[in-house]
């Protein structure tokens, strides 16, 4: 049986969703950011105990067709510029189209309905929300990061995240602690 987890953004909320289901009595086969595989179906009541341990959590079980391929969308955004680097060259919509099986265009309709935002701002967001992190790495040049995230110039990177941000990469540098957002708060 396959379950559809909101909030599942990251290998540590991987760990706490696996952990919590073995404590509960369930053995995950497989764990994916937002999609736990599990090794038989589940009744309405297991499912119902679940979903009130992750609520408790800050994660939700999604049922509906709609929030599942919202979760999925943002997932695999996500994936892409947190842990794939070498996949932002590729183009969004076929990179989305082609791992969801589904045309680009009614995907972005979809998520700008449920979302109130575009497809390209979530992934402008979460691009933005990685260069933070990188600065407060402090181990790559601003000429690195650009590069790493697939930005043409160190320009449009600084321009874009002072357009999200308010700031300029540099001053975001100098007081950065107080800037981050946890991935699930984007």
């Amino acid at each position: 049986m396959v379950l559809h987890i909101k909030n599942m953004v990251c290998n540590r909320c991987k760990m706490v969703v696996r952990a919590e289901l073995e404590k509960l009595g369930f053995e995950p086969i497989s764990l994916e950011l937002g999609e736990v595989t599990l090794d038989r179906d589940i009744t309405n009541e297991e499912k119902a105990r679940i979903d009130t341990r992750l609520h408790e959590l800050g994660f939700a079980l999604i049922d509906d067709k709609k929030s599942t391929m919202i979760e999925r969308i943002k997932t695999l955004i996500v994936e892409l510029v947190h842990q794939q680097n070498s996949e932002l060259k590729t183009n969004l919509s076929e990179y989305l189209s082609s791992r969801l099986h589904h045309d680009y265009h009614a995907m972005t309709n979809l998520f700008s309905e449920v979302e109130g935002t575009t497809i390209e701002k979530y992934f402008i967001a979460q691009k933005i929300e990685r260069v933070k992190e990188l600065l407060v790495y402090d181990e790559l040049t601003l000429s690195e990061i650009a590069y790493q995230l697939n930005y043409s110039s160190v320009a449009h990177l600084s321009n874009q995240f002072k357009k999200v941000t308010g700031l300029t990469p540099s001053y975001f540098k100098q007081i950065r602690e107080e800037k981050r957002k946890s991935l699930d708060e984007v």
